[in-house]
């Protein structure tokens, strides 16, 4: 099988093209790059224009999956669902090569989003290793030739869009952080055995799909978590919570970053918290006696009428009996009642409760789902559903720039920025580069012809962009 995927290659070269030495000193370790941070280590010379056949250096085949590529050197890795098997692949950097395909072992899939894929999560690698979450099915740990280590068994997770935050490598741990509807859990194991070396309960947080952010303070490194209705730091060393700053979202998919000013920045937003658009539901003692027709003292989903309920009933079900209690649909009453959309820079330095004390500014327009915002150059920039771009000042929070994109739709995967531009590729499969300073000029907008859910990456002056079927390398010819 291995010499099918060798010959297949991911070596859909350009014909005629011959392919410069690169020169492998930099790294993308995990999901959006050094730290979660959207930027590369260096800046390098990066193309203006990008498109199917615009600036590709190489292009590979790949199996399904929506994971954002890792790489160290001269290797990429990336997730994938062949034939129904979750596999880790390693790829050369320089052709696009397939140099191996690990089968990660599971008795069953389990549930994921409409949209979703079973390889949702992204890979993490120090050069030495690399590490893969499948959700239920485990935590995965290899070396760069491909040798299982480790494994961790996890869940079953209760939640019906399955995993979607991913590990991270720091230092000599891997940091995982898993936010379900039941026992929810940031976690630190040793990378080079196995062993968990800590874990801490979160079970009061439902789903979630930040992941996490190192943030130095004082030269102590923090593990910032930002969840449903507060932010929260936690200690590197033993897991205990540092600080926290409430009044956020009732659900988060982005992740904060870490600016290069150190000023940590968060988006967060999902339905029903803007101001002129709140999610109300009445006591349960009211709604039992309206709706129970049972009189089982508990909501069943077919007793519940057409509205926010009924649509997240699996989410307000957290131990999935298939009835809300009481407990459970209060505990989602005040989350709606408490959550807000926000944008929000925090500076560093606080411990327990830091909201009033250590929020620098606050920005509530225009934010988006799911892309994570990019911190770049002194500015903050979130690309929404229907292509709308909006650039914050991260001095003071204020609008610089708010736009539509030739490029409209819906956007999973999160901008990245090097070489004063900005790059981001819709859910449709159209990429767009724009300036990042001055007037935010597009300079190209290409339809790759596939979806695109993986957030690109950036080493070495070239761009790594993955799509439904494909794996791109665009660079300066």
């Amino acid at each position: 099988m291995h010499a099918f995927f060798n010959s297949l290659a991911a070596l859909t070269l350009i014909a005629g093209l011959v392919l410069p030495t690169v020169a492998s000193a930099g790294s993308w370790s995990q999901f959006r790059g050094p730290n979660g941070s959207g930027r590369p280590e260096t800046e390098q010379p990066l193309p203006e224009k990008i498109g199917p056949e615009t600036n590709v250096l190489w292009k590979a085949p790949l199996p399904p999956g929506i994971s954002s590529p890792a790489i160290h050197e001269n290797q990429i890795f990336v997730t994938g669902v062949r034939d129904k098997e979750l596999v880790t692949i390693a790829l050369d950097r320089r052709t696009g090569e397939i140099q191996w395909e690990v089968v990660a072992p599971h008795e069953q899939l389990e549930a994921v989003h409409s949209v979703g894929n079973h390889a949702q999560p992204s890979p993490t690698t120090d050069g030495e290793r690399v590490v893969s979450l499948f959700g239920s099915c485990g935590l995965f740990c290899y070396d760069t030739a491909g040798k299982p280590l480790w494994n961790i068994k996890m869940g079953p997770f209760k939640n019906d869009f399955g995993a979607g935050s991913s590990p991270i490598i720091v230092g000599d741990r891997v940091i995982l952080c898993q936010d379900h509807d039941t026992d929810s859990f940031l976690m630190a194991v040793d990378k080079r055995t196995g062993e968990i070396l800590w874990k801490t309960d979160r079970s009061e947080f439902p789903r979630n799909y930040c992941t996490p952010v190192i943030w130095n303070v004082d030269g102590r490194n923090q593990i910032v978590i930002a969840a449903t209705l507060r932010i929260a730091g936690y200690d590197f060393e033993d897991g205990r919570e540092l600080w926290t700053v409430r009044g956020v979202a009732r659900i988060v998919n982005m992740t904060p970053v870490v600016g290069e000013d150190g000023i940590l920045y968060a988006a967060c937003w999902s339905p029903g918290g803007d101001e002129k658009d709140r999610i109300t539901t009445g006591p349960f003692p009211e709604v039992i006696a309206e709706q129970d027709a049972n009189k089982n003292g508990t909501l069943e989903k077919d007793e519940v009428p057409e509205g926010p309920v009924k649509q997240r009933f699996s989410q307000i079900d957290r131990d999935k009996d298939g009835h809300i209690t009481g407990e459970e649909y209060e505990s989602m009453r005040r989350v709606f009642e408490t959550a807000r959309n926000v944008v929000m820079a925090i500076r560093p330095g606080g411990s327990g409760e830091i909201t009033d004390t250590h929020v620098l500014w606050k920005y509530t327009k225009v934010i988006p789902y799911c892309p994570s915002p990019l911190h770049y150059r002194g500015q903050v920039f979130m690309v929404k559903d229907g292509g709308i771009l909006s650039v914050l000042d991260a001095a003071t929070g204020k609008a610089i720039k708010e736009g539509r994109l030739r490029a409209t739709g819906g956007y999973f995967s999160s901008p990245v920025g090097g070489d004063g531009k900005v790059y981001v590729i819709s859910q449709k499969g159209e990429l767009t580069v724009f300036k990042a300073t001055g007037d935010y000029e597009e300079l190209s907008s290409a339809d790759l012809g596939e979806s695109g859910f993986a957030t690109p990456a950036i080493v070495d002056g070239r761009i790594f962009v993955r799509t439904s079927g494909h794996l791109y390398c665009f660079g300066n010819k």
